[in-house]
């Protein structure tokens, strides 16, 4: 027997397959095979695919390279033997034949006519053809051609190379067979041909784009010179991107998502700069996009761009020039000058100036330049006199000037010599403008004009021999010789100007000394100049009639240049060479560009001469902007350090880290408060740029600060006074800091408030107790409740730094000394270990997060919310031993729907994401089960351990099984700033696991801090909210006076993390030239002071709390600040009055009308929100509490100024025009018809107002007290708005104006405002009327509070609902 073969020991594969049963034979061969685990098979097919996936690329290469051989030999053979000509005569595009003659070049004829060929060659070499027909053949064709086919069958036989002939006959066979229909060849053609166009198409189009690239670069390389360039012949690129910012503002029509190639970046310093290519580059990149009229719209906008930051330039040299004067007359060091002072100066200047100086200048009598409530009230409704004119056509001239460069004395050389100034330099008013300059202006300038006038009459020569016209009769035989007299004359009259106009020593740009010195050098060295010009001209007796042309622009560039500013003045022959280059490779743009010499295309004027650094009053750029930061450089200056907070051995080191952290909390260190006595540094540098107007020279600028110099003098006893309001103002901050930091020493747990029980006992510890008496007269002089229902009589900081004040002033000594004593007993009265101080502070930041998101989001709510929840879970993480905490925000609000269940309800409008399917959106009714509403009562927090044990808690969620129900509760009141509650603040531990679930006293003080700080953040985001609609009240009450303005934008200022970040501008409305008003939801477009450089004038605004004027993108801005009670700005009006450099009178007036309204009524709002004002209601439809009452208050404030106004008329004298009008005007008799029938809507078409004799015996006393008694929102008043709008239909606010008469402007607008308040009532009352159909009254997104219902008694005293 044979023996059986061994099994292998070492394949355990192997032995399985050996090992297995007969009937695994009966398997299928795909059964048999083994199946690999995923992790090998996946290893063996990354090997298996790394092997044959190299060895396919490397047959591929060599395959790849033959074919590429083989084709270069083919080339080679073509290019030595080309294929014959005469295979075309079989290409023939016949549609009938062309499939048979496709087939039969294709399969017979490339090995037919070779056949043949050879045939014919045999037979004439046998001389088969040259044999007789009788004579048998040697040499059968029919064999010879049948074997010759068999031999050269393609199928097998290869020919190494093919005959010329049979070569074209496949070249046209390929063509022939691409012409067959439906077939893969003729498919592949059409493929072929299809991409060859459009490689065609896209070479074109790249070639385009390459022109279109080049021309655009072109256009920007010359538009690169139209920008102010520093020594470097280099811009910051900052305002490159400004430039490209703002236009992506401006650019209303397209969207502004995408509409750049790529995102547009910001650098934020002036140390990047771009040279002529990089600056080209740079914006290419991002207009690769652009249109043909989007780019011509773009170097549109470059060039004002430039003009602007020419003008900025030109803003931050006077800036300086008055930061030196600030320090020049702050003789004191003190940081403060007289504000009444400084505007009496100005006034004294401006009175002493000619009217032609006066033109640089703004009346410092008139608004900006003095406040608002300066004006007298009879002055400010009642005077209709027009103070300034509106612009004339001149001054919109005067001002295009001004923005080449030219001053107010060139302007007026200019018409003088209007024959000869270029056209492209200076636009000469016609015949028929009038200069209105009074007739003696000054000595200087009638001395001018007697030597210039025989000039002016020789230049009428000049101007008509270069034009090629005939002279004048008596001026034909004149001389080469008048020609060059006449040009001395000229140049003889532009040094004059230089002595009227501007001091040339100060423009003079080779840093000659100044004086009369370098005056008299400076004007000798100009006349030698045309001394020689003039002998050259004489001596010159062929000049051609361009010459006198090309000499009188060589002058006036010279002379600019004198004068301090660059002129350029444009060669007509290099701009239409350079048009006809541009049309002759156009792709339809013609970019704009230039301002002194109009180009209207890519000019190539770099490459014909260089243009000349330009000059900002005579000296060249250094490329920085010295004045960009005053507002942080000098932020301290003059203020006085009492002590260094830093020093670890100061007298309270304990309280080194708390003063640290609550002086960056402050307002923005760049930002100054508003004072109607004092000035610091940077309110007087914007206060003296205000004051001077954009074309003045700088002589009027330097005579305007040596007077400021020479005018400011303190007496010694004034020296003393501000030298004592510093040091007072001094201690005030030092004191406020140092109670501030003992606060939260004390209230190390961020709980908001201080237990006075608490700071009594340790008071009464004080010189062991010898002070008790002076505790008790301070206790009763503070202004806080002595008793609470809780129990507990909270001292909020304010309350305790009061407290302490009221302590100190009855303690005997030196206030500095006892504070500082007090402040040192009550720090050492409490102690703290680290981990205690550690905490605190952590607590304090995650509630400052809480109040940053009120201010810095548009007055969205929301993020308030994430705010509170994310400050619980970090606490509860880092301090609550990781508890699970579920909390939710609950208001109070009225219950219309179901009064049967309580007066009241809470309504949860937040909670954390676990709990938003139970808790979110409910409402917890007075007959329900919970402990919400005694905490709500009783104003005290309500902690419940076990919440199982408690029997009175309402679970939300009911799908909970009963002994899962374990947990502490607690429930905290939020209360206002007047100590009322207006909902609840709940934290519960049910959905914690751990078995410490109660919370411990140091987390309820902070849960009570939170609760703080949600009121504070949400009481924010209300008076926000009451501002927000104060705002677009009076925008647009304006609108509908004031047709002329162009725009108005409003913008919230928004603090940075700390003081030392910078603020943002958010903006909330804005309106365009057409009165449409636009209101921006969250989250609201946020803007950057390094964003856009171009609206630096609205952050100027917010650091000064200043009026600033400023002119951008060729249209007038005023920003104008609305404070608050403290003098911060915090909101700021970007008025845009287009081309016009001041409104109409009366659109003027009613514009300060609404500032002023506004002012006040923003200041009661946020007097009232913080506590410092008890509500005041004088309208009835100021009770209905909410966010709308900001609307209501401004028109109450403009009603009761009209009714103050109409009060003190005399009723004897003051009606006695209107009484004079035996027919009256259709208007007067129009506004007294509306007044009457607003008083007494019952007299609507009776004689008591259609008869004017009937209507004129209502004048006097009891009409003025009627009308000043009137409350237009009261429930009794019953008018019909549409027959006061038909007695008003036809009368315009100009007519009104116009009359002159001051007790129709005081009815008319008396009209107008209880107009306004009747429809503004009936609307409240239409959406209170409406409320309780509403979906159970809940509140989404906006947070409302109501008036407190004298119905729930004495206990609503401390409730406010929403």
């Amino acid at each position: 027997m044979a023996e059986e073969p061994e099994k292998p020991q070492d394949d355990p594969e192997m032995n399985a397959i050996l090992d297995q049963s007969p009937e695994t034979g009966k398997q299928t061969p795909q059964d048999s095979i083994l199946q690999l685990c995923p992790r090998m098979d996946a290893q063996w097919k990354a090997v298996f695919f790394e092997n044959v996936q190299r060895r396919a690329l490397n047959l591929q290469n060599v395959k790849v390279g033959m074919l590429h051989k083989h084709k270069a030999q083919q080339e080679k053979v073509e290019k030595k033997v080309p294929p014959d000509g005469l295979s075309r005569e079989w290409f023939d595009d016949e549609a009938m034949t062309l499939e048979t003659r496709a087939y039969l070049l294709d399969k017979l004829l490339p090995t037919l006519v070779p056949g043949v060929e050879k045939l014919l060659k045999v037979a004439e070499r046998k001389k088969v053809l040259e044999a007789e027909e009788d004579q048998p053949s040697k040499l059968d064709p029919i064999n010879f051609l049948g074997e010759y086919l068999m031999r050269c069958n393609p199928a097998y036989h290869y020919f190494a190379t093919l005959d010329p002939y049979v070569r074209g006959i496949k070249a046209v066979t390929e063509e022939l067979k691409a012409q067959v229909p439906e077939t893969m060849p003729n498919k592949l053609a059409q493929m072929k041909a299809l991409v060859k166009e459009k490689r065609k198409q896209r070479e074109q189009v790249e070639q385009i784009k390459r022109r279109v690239t080049a021309m655009r670069k072109k256009a920007l390389t010359v538009q690169f010179t139209e920008w102010t360039l520093d020594t470097s012949q280099q811009i910051p690129l900052v305002l490159v991107q400004s430039a490209l910012k703002s236009y992506m503002d401006i650019k209303t029509s397209t969207p502004t998502d995408g509409l750049y190639a790529r995102t547009l970046e910001a650098v934020g310093t002036l140390e990047v700069k771009v040279n002529e290519e990089e600056f080209a580059e740079y914006i290419l990149s991002y207009i690769k996009n652009f249109t043909s009229d989007m780019f011509q719209e773009l170097l549109k906008h470059l060039l004002q761009c430039a003009n602007d930051a020419r003008e900025i330039i030109r803003h931050d040299m006077r800036r300086m020039i008055f930061l030196q004067l600030f320090l020049d007359c702050d003789h004191g060091k003190v940081g403060l000058l007289d504000r009444q002072r400084v505007l009496t100066l100005l006034e004294n200047f401006y009175n002493s100036c000619s009217e032609l100086a006066r033109k640089g200048f703004r009346n410092p009598r008139q608004w900006p330049i003095i406040e608002l409530d300066d004006i007298d009230l009879i002055e400010f409704w009642g005077d209709m006199e027009d103070d300034e004119q509106i612009p004339s056509e001149r001054s919109s001239l005067q001002f295009k000037y001004s923005r080449l460069g030219l001053s107010e004395e060139a302007l007026v050389l200019s018409q003088i010599l209007q024959g000869i100034l270029s056209e492209d330099l200076v636009a000469v008013p016609s015949e028929g403008d009038t200069i209105e300059e009074p007739v003696a202006v000054s000595p200087e300038v009638a001395v001018l004009e007697q030597q210039v006038s025989s000039a002016e009459e020789i230049s009428k020569v000049v101007q008509a021999r270069s034009s090629g016209e005939p002279a004048a009769e008596g001026q034909k035989d004149q001389d080469p010789t008048a020609v060059a007299e006449s040009s001395a004359a000229i140049e003889v009259a532009f040094t004059e100007a230089m002595k009227v106009g501007l001091d040339p020593s100060e423009e003079n740009s080779n840093g000659r000394p100044e004086g009369p010195a370098a005056t008299s050098e400076q004007e000798a060295t100009v006349m030698q100049g045309q001394a020689s010009k003039e002998n050259n001209l004489g001596s010159n007796e062929q000049m051609s009639s361009e010459e006198p042309e090309t000499t009188a622009k060589t002058g006036i560039a010279e002379s600019a240049s004198i004068l301090g500013e660059e002129t350029t003045v444009p060669d007509e022959d290099t701009g239409a060479e350079v048009s006809q280059e541009l049309q002759d490779e156009s792709t339809g743009e013609q970019p704009v560009v230039g301002t002194e010499s109009h180009i209207s295309g890519p000019v190539k004027a770099s490459e014909s001469f260089e243009k000349a650094p330009q000059l900002i009053y005579g000296l060249p750029w250094s490329g920085d902007l010295q004045s960009a930061d005053l507002t942080f450089k000098y932020s301290d200056y003059g203020k006085e350090v009492r002590e260094d907070w830093s020093m670890e051995n100061s007298r309270f080191s304990d309280l080194r880290m708390n003063m640290i952290d609550i002086q960056s909390r402050g307002p923005p260190s760049s930002t100054s408060a508003f004072d109607k006595h004092y000035l610091n540094l940077p309110q007087f540098v914007q206060l003296m740029e205000t004051f001077i107007e954009e074309e003045i020279s700088l002589l009027d600028l330097k005579k305007l600060v040596e007077f400021m110099k020479k005018g400011y003098v303190l007496l010694e006893k004034e020296k003393i006074s501000q030298m004592e309001k510093v040091r007072h103002d001094a201690f005030l901050v030092r004191q406020q800091l140092l109670l501030a930091s003992l606060f939260e020493k004390w209230d190390n747990e961020c709980s908001g408030f201080l237990d006075m029980t608490e700071v009594d006992a340790v008071l009464s510890t004080f010189k062991e107790g010898m002070e008790q008496e002076a505790l008790e007269k301070a206790k009763l002089q503070l202004p806080i409740p002595q008793w609470h229902p809780s129990g507990v009589v909270k001292l909020f900081q304010k309350d305790f730094q009061m407290y302490i004040d009221l302590v100190v002033s009855e303690f005997t000594g030196s206030e500095d000394e006892v504070l500082d004593n007090v402040a040192e007993f009550l720090m050492a009265s409490v102690e703290k270990n680290h981990i205690e101080r550690l905490r605190g502070s952590a607590r304090r930041k995650w509630l400052r997060s809480i109040q940053h998101a009120a201010m810095t989001n548009g007055g969205h709510i929301d993020p308030v919310y994430r705010a509170v929840f994310k400050a619980l879970s970090r606490d509860a993480d880092a301090h609550g031993d990781s508890k699970k905490v579920s909390a939710y925000i609950a208001l109070l609000e009225y219950n219309v729907v179901f009064p049967e269940r309580g007066d009241i309800l809470l309504h949860y409008v937040a909670c954390t994401e676990d709990d938003a399917p139970y808790v979110l959106n409910q409402s917890l009714y007075m007959d329900m089960k919970g402990v919400s509403f005694a905490a709500a009562l009783d104003d005290k927090p309500i902690h419940v351990p076990r919440v199982q044990l408690h029997g009175n808690i309402h679970f939300w969620n009911s799908d909970r099984p009963e002994q899962k129900r374990q947990g502490s509760f607690l429930v905290v009141p939020l209360e206002d700033i007047r100590r009322k509650v207006f909902g609840i603040f709940g934290l519960d531990t049910l959905r914690d696991r751990n078995e410490q679930t109660i919370f411990v006293p140091h987390e309820i003080r902070f849960y009570q801090g939170v609760a703080k700080a949600f009121s504070v953040a949400y009481h924010h985001i209300r008076t926000q909210d009451s501002i927000k609609q104060m705002i677009l009240t009076a925008v647009g009450w304006l609108s509908s006076r004031a047709p002329s303005l162009h725009a108005i934008t409003a913008y919230f200022m928004e603090p940075g993390e700390d003081r030392m970040h910078d603020y943002t501008l958010r903006k909330v409305m804005a309106t365009n030239d057409k009165g449409h008003m636009e209101i921006f939801s969250h989250p609201a477009p946020v803007l950057n002071r390094e964003d856009n450089i171009f609206r630096d004038y609205l952050f100027k605004c917010i650091d000064c709390a200043e009026v600033v004027a400023v002119c951008m993108y060729e249209d007038h801005h005023i920003a104008v600040p609305l404070r608050d009670p403290a003098g911060q700005a915090m909101v700021v009006f970007d008025v845009n009055l287009g081309q016009r450099q001041k409104l109409p009178s009366c659109e003027h007036k009613d514009l300060q009308k609404m500032l002023k309204m506004l002012q006040a009524a923003a200041c009661e709002i946020l007097k009232e929100d913080s506590g410092d004002l008890e509500p005041y209601y004088v309208l009835e439809a100021e009770y209905v509490g909410d966010w709308r009452r900001g609307g209501v208050l401004f028109y109450r404030f403009m009603l009761q100024d009209l009714q103050n106004c109409i009060w003190n008329l005399d009723p004897q004298h003051s009606f006695n025009e209107i009484k004079s009008y035996e027919e009256p005007p259709t208007l007067v008799h129009g506004i007294l018809k509306c007044v009457l029938l607003i008083l007494y809507p019952q007299w609507a078409c009776t004689e008591e107002v259609e008869n004017w004799n009937c209507c004129i015996q209502k004048l006097d006393g009891e009409l003025i007290e009627n009308i000043c008694y009137f409350d237009p929102t009261a429930a009794y008043v019953q008018v019909r708005s549409e027959v006061l709008y038909r007695c008003l239909q036809g009368i315009h606010r100009t007519e009104v104006w116009k009359l002159g008469s001051a007790p129709v402007e005081y009815l008319y607008n008396w009209t107008l405002i209880c107009l306004s308040l009747i429809e503004l009532a009936k609307k409240l009352q239409r959406s209170q009327t409406m409320a309780p159909q509403s979906s159970r009254l809940l509140l989404s997104s906006q947070v409302k509070l109501r008036k407190v219902s004298e119905s729930l008694g004495n206990v609503s005293q401390n409730i406010s609902f929403t």
